[in-house]
């Protein structure tokens, strides 16, 4: 792939794919091509096999999906199977049939078992049971990396998977009722600067009340760091197995929501619902095998929650 090829960004507008999207452009790709949801859907496998057909695209990352927290998962895990078997078994089917040279699949490290071996290898999927509370997107990411091998044994087509750690960043999703934990931790110190009461002491914040006791541990990726890495695997990795994507270290939720009041200026502390779950205990992936090609992260987690807040402010607010 080079600055004059046609490339395809499923998901564009998504955090993810608007990333990658900037990183392209940084390198001056002139031919990128995306479409707006009400232009096509993804779901749709005849609207998606006609813009193949007149765009014919040469590259695509696969981008696009229904994406959510633990609150989202629980509530609507039809949609979250549904919709993303659908939108990667259409892209990844229409780029073979179309002569794609090559795809790079995003998938997610919530396709691990909850209880795998730390820090995450490759080789632990499918090695235990998964998380329950996004099992139904796990699945769905599952099979649309098995869908890229097979289509790689089957047809040769040139398909690739990547499996990120949590990201966040610029477009990310601060819906308090779909967001992921980071943005949503966000959001909730920004809004909680402005619940303010005063006694005796003077003015005061009210605490924040958030899920489980903070004790899990995870791992939090940037997104234009993982934009490079898809932009390295897409000019470098040829392997059929699937490859981890992310810092490989980590922090405890309540180590996360203490840096980002700090950034956003929150000084009400936190309530934990210990009545609330807390998901996987523990989540770091083994980068060992992206490392080998030559990627490393290199946004600091502080310097990246502080541009966020700062993309938030500028946008949300």
């Amino acid at each position: 792939m080079d600055s004059n090829s046609k490339v395809f960004i499923a998901g564009s507008q998504g955090m993810v794919g608007s990333a990658i999207k900037r990183n392209l452009e940084s390198k001056h790709y002139d031919e990128i091509y995306w479409i707006r949801k009400n232009n096509c859907d993804l779901r749709n496998r005849i609207q998606v096999d006609q813009y193949f057909e007149q765009a014919k695209p040469e590259y695509v990352f696969v981008a696009a999906a229904k994406v959510g927290g633990i609150v989202a998962n629980r509530d609507y895990p039809a949609d979250f199977i549904y919709d993303n078997l659908m939108i990667q078994s259409n892209l990844i089917d229409a780029s073979y049939r179309n002569g794609v040279k090559k795809l790079v699949f995003l998938g997610s490290s919530c396709i691990y078992p909850k209880m795998a071996k730390q820090p995450i290898t490759e080789d632990e999927l499918l090695s235990g049971y998964l998380e329950s509370s996004n099992d139904a997107y796990a699945i769905a990411k599952i099979a649309g990396m098995r869908m890229c091998r097979a289509y790689r044994q089957q047809y040769g087509f040139n398909a690739i998977s990547l499996m990120p750690t949590n990201l966040y960043g610029p477009n990310d999703n601060f819906d308090l009722e779909s967001s992921h934990v980071l943005p949503a931790l966000i959001r909730k110190c920004h809004e909680g600067k402005d619940n303010i009461s005063v006694d005796m002491g003077g003015p005061y914040m009210h605490p924040i009340d958030l899920w489980g006791d903070g004790s899990p541990m995870r791992e939090f990726l940037h997104v234009d760091d993982l934009a490079e890495a898809c932009y390295k695997c897409m000019q470098d990795y040829e392997g059929e197995d699937h490859i981890n994507v992310g810092t490989g270290e980590d922090v405890t939720i309540k180590e996360a929501a203490t840096t980002i009041a700090d950034v956003v200026g929150f000084t009400g502390g936190f309530n934990w619902d210990t009545s609330k779950p807390n998901g996987t205990p523990r989540k770091v992936l083994n980068i060992d095998k992206i490392k080998s090609l030559g990627w490393e992260p290199k946004i600091s987690f502080k310097e990246g929650v502080e541009s966020t807040y700062k993309w938030y402010l500028e946008n949300e607010v």
